[in-house]
């Protein structure tokens, strides 16, 4: 397994690829900053650990350069704790954010939940679902609604298939959190609220309007 880190403290960066390799997961870090996807290219990564502040460009622009062109899992790393830049993270399409200082085995356990979910987990009840006029297809992560196309990183397309297979129910926001990131105590609340408003703008994008219902205090269901 190879992880990319895009961090310019060369003492952390040791560290971590240290702690990494205990979990034979092989961690590389970034040889030019002026030219971060070049290595991104060089060592397709299965995952991706990025910090905010870095020369020439911000963690924000590396992580929008790399959602052109993959969507492999994004973690933002950070000393940075104002609840905007969690926000921007997740909007730039960021998977999860952990503040600095750190407890390693907290990262741990994310980067292995993020691992999991996105390569051993599988749509067994669906591959390809018809919502009103559009199609959804969990493999290829995309929705298309006649000439439209939106892609979905891998969180929206677990959330939109954990809703697809509770249609017409309300599924509550802790089963969403345990089903994405295993343990809900790493996950703050308002990450899940980030993705579902995320998903919700690119569904309503394509025509896709109100797919997505809030029940105030419960969770969420997908209207037909």
């Amino acid at each position: 397994m190879k992880l990319l880190i895009i961090e310019d403290d060369p003492v952390l960066l040791d560290e971590l690829a240290a702690r990494f390799k205990e979990w034979n997961i092989i961690a590389s870090g970034v040889t030019d900053f002026n030219d971060v996807m070049s290595d991104f290219i060089k060592i397709d990564p299965e995952l991706v650990i990025v910090d905010i502040t870095l020369p020439k460009f911000d963690g924000f622009y590396w992580c929008r350069m790399i959602r052109n062109v993959s969507s492999v899992p994004i973690i933002f790393l950070s000393s940075r704790d104002h609840p905007a830049d969690m926000v921007m993270s997740m909007q730039m399409g960021a998977d999860d954010y952990v503040q600095k200082p750190f407890n390693f085995e907290v990262l741990n356990a994310k980067v292995q939940a993020l691992l999991r979910r996105t390569y051993e987990y599988q749509h067994t009840e669906i591959n390809v679902l018809k919502f009103r006029e559009a199609v959804v297809d969990f493999k290829k992560l995309t929705v298309t609604l006649n000439d439209s196309i939106i892609e979905l990183t891998k969180n929206e397309s677990h959330i939109l298939s954990i809703l697809a297979q509770h249609r017409g129910e309300t599924v509550s926001r802790t089963e969403i959190i345990e089903a994405l990131w295993d343990d809900s105590k790493f996950i703050s609340d308002n990450t899940l609220t980030v993705n579902v408003n995320r998903l919700r703008k690119k569904l309503e994008s394509i025509g896709l309007s109100h797919a997505i219902v809030t029940k105030t205090g419960i969770g969420y269901i997908l209207e037909e």
